[in-house]
């Protein structure tokens, strides 16, 4: 991109939630100097963060084996066990969350640091036992400590925004144990980023390390730039194979709750989030759902997976 950045905020705009992950090869330093380029412009921003490389160096200095299952529909995620979960509860809701919270400040972003525990943010029933494959057979897990997102506490977000604050957001979630008790469960941070971006009816910008969905996952010239009807949207769906899978899976729950649009781009050029919403990186719109794109919100069974790795 050109030096002068082209973002901007109109007081139409709708918010704009940015999803930074939180793997090793993904920088969110240019996602900080954007959000703090929104902000002064009177963008409203909310941000959600991973921080799956954080969490297995803490476990590995307690000593923990960091331990992924395979779904029953093929999806990989983290297994949550009671040691497990300290240590994730730890490295996400304390450490991670509060040195990115410090790192938006001292860009001069007003921002305040959450847990989706903090208010009920971000809430759903616990999932205590999970289906899993092992050697091509299927078995049940138990003491997993995990959840989907089922509800988003938007008038805590839209009270914040509204007095001026940016908030960064971070799982666990809230897990609804069914006899009103809640225990911190780990939630998958894409999509905790897309229900809070269906909740706001904001725009999603997915940060990741490669710059958009590709056709050929191998070849980065092969970028979709947009997906705007439904056989767009099929041929990403398609195109996404490993963790970009859960993100378009994302992108699509975003859309279904009510967000505008969705942009998986790369957090590693100038201006990520700048550039996202000026082009860059592949767009996923509205549209790309069909005649009543969101009219079955949260009504759909999704597929099971494991809380956040990425």
């Amino acid at each position: 991109m050109s030096g002068e950045r082209t973002g901007g905020a109109a007081a139409d705009e709708p918010p704009v939630v940015v999803k930074v992950g939180g793997a090793k090869a993904v920088d969110p330093a240019g996602a900080v100097g954007d959000v703090a380029h929104l902000t002064a412009n009177g963008r409203e921003v909310v941000v959600v963060h991973g921080g799956s490389t954080v969490v297995d160096e803490t476990l590995e200095r307690l000593g923990i084996e960091p331990e992924y299952v395979e779904s029953a529909s093929g999806v990989t995620g983290r297994f949550t066990d009671a040691a497990t979960m300290e240590a994730f509860a730890m490295a996400m809701a304390g450490k991670l969350n509060t040195e990115l919270t410090a790192r938006f400040r001292s860009a001069g972003v007003d921002a305040v640091g959450l847990s989706g525990v903090d208010g009920g943010l971000l809430s759903g029933p616990r999932k205590s036992a999970v289906r899993v494959v092992e050697d091509g057979k299927r078995k049940i897990r138990r003491g997993d400590h995990s959840g989907r997102i089922e509800s988003v506490n938007a008038d805590l977000l839209a009270g914040l925004l509204d007095d001026g604050y940016t908030p960064v957001v971070s799982p666990p979630m809230a897990g609804d144990e069914g006899d009103g008790e809640v225990t911190p469960v780990n939630a998958d941070a894409d999509r905790a980023a897309a229900a809070v971006a269906g909740a706001l009816g904001a725009d999603l910008v997915l940060l990741t390390d490669v710059s958009g969905v590709y056709a050929d996952p191998d070849d980065p010239e092969t970028r979709i730039d947009a997906a705007a009807t439904p056989e767009e949207l099929a041929a990403v769906e398609d195109a996404a194979e490993g963790f970009m899978g859960k993100k378009v899976m994302a992108a699509t729950e975003a859309l279904e709750g009510g967000a505008g649009r969705v942009v998986i781009a790369d957090a590693n050029v100038r201006d990520p989030v700048v550039a996202a919403l000026g082009g860059e990186g592949t767009a996923i719109e509205r549209s790309a759902l069909g005649d009543g794109a969101g009219d079955d919100a949260g009504g759909g069974e999704a597929p099971e997976e494991g809380g956040e790795t990425a």
